[in-house]
């Protein structure tokens, strides 16, 4: 039986604000994985790139170096208390061409379109269509996707797949979803590839946002 979306989404809420004080300590083990991700952007100087699901604001230190003065990045977070936190890097490092959005992703608005979106992550919204109509109804055509995230096993170690969704259950509201967990994003876009991290339990996906996408309407910002 499915759940309550809202319900899901409180207890999901409510795991990150008991986390959010020590949610930076736990990233370590993955921060190569983060940069790579964030590599895969190819992001340009005076770019504008949305952070979804931004957290505590770990990602933005990369963006910003990444699209400099002139470019622009911004981030988008439902948790008060992770957002709290970004607020506070932001603030201390005086970046002004940083905003943070207190907001789910399927509510998200932008004053401008977006030529990247790193979904670092953030499973819950690749596996809602609401988000990602918004999401990508945000971003130019042919603008650069890049995700991160978990997956189950395959192979020999998929015995270990109910440990994995015992790992993700209260943070993601769909942890038995996690076979192809980037397969209602991947349609919408062009030259998709996946390359498996951590053993196969975690993965990195690159691709474009199809002219089609961009262009339906379907998909809208506003």
């Amino acid at each position: 039986m499915t759940e309550p979306v809202d319900l899901v989404c409180a207890r999901s809420l409510g795991k990150y604000r008991r986390h959010a004080a020590g949610y930076d300590a736990s990233c370590g083990p993955t921060w190569s994985i983060r940069e790579r991700t964030i590599d895969a952007l190819q992001l340009q100087q005076g770019q504008r790139v949305l952070d979804v699901g931004c957290g505590t604001g770990l990602s933005l230190p990369l963006l910003r170096a990444a699209v400099g003065a002139a470019g622009r990045v911004y981030g988008c977070d439902q948790s008060p208390e992770m957002l709290a936190l970004a607020r506070l890097r932001v603030a201390e490092h005086g970046w002004d061409n940083v905003q943070l959005l207190e907001t789910a992703a399927q509510r998200v608005a932008l004053p401008e379109p977006m030529d990247a979106l790193l979904f670092h992550y953030t499973h819950d919204v690749l596996r809602s269509p609401a988000a990602l109509a918004r999401l990508l109804g945000c971003a130019r055509p042919q603008a650069r996707v890049a995700i991160a995230g978990i997956k189950y096993f395959r192979g020999w170690l998929t015995p270990l797949n109910p440990w994995v969704y015992f790992k993700n259950y209260g943070y993601n509201g769909a942890p038995g979803e996690l076979r192809t967990p980037w397969d209602r994003i991947v349609p919408f876009l062009d030259d998709w590839q996946m390359t498996p991290t951590q053993f196969g339990m975690g993965y990195i996906g690159v691709g474009r946002i199809a002219a089609t996408a961009s262009s339906s309407a379907q998909f809208s910002c506003r």
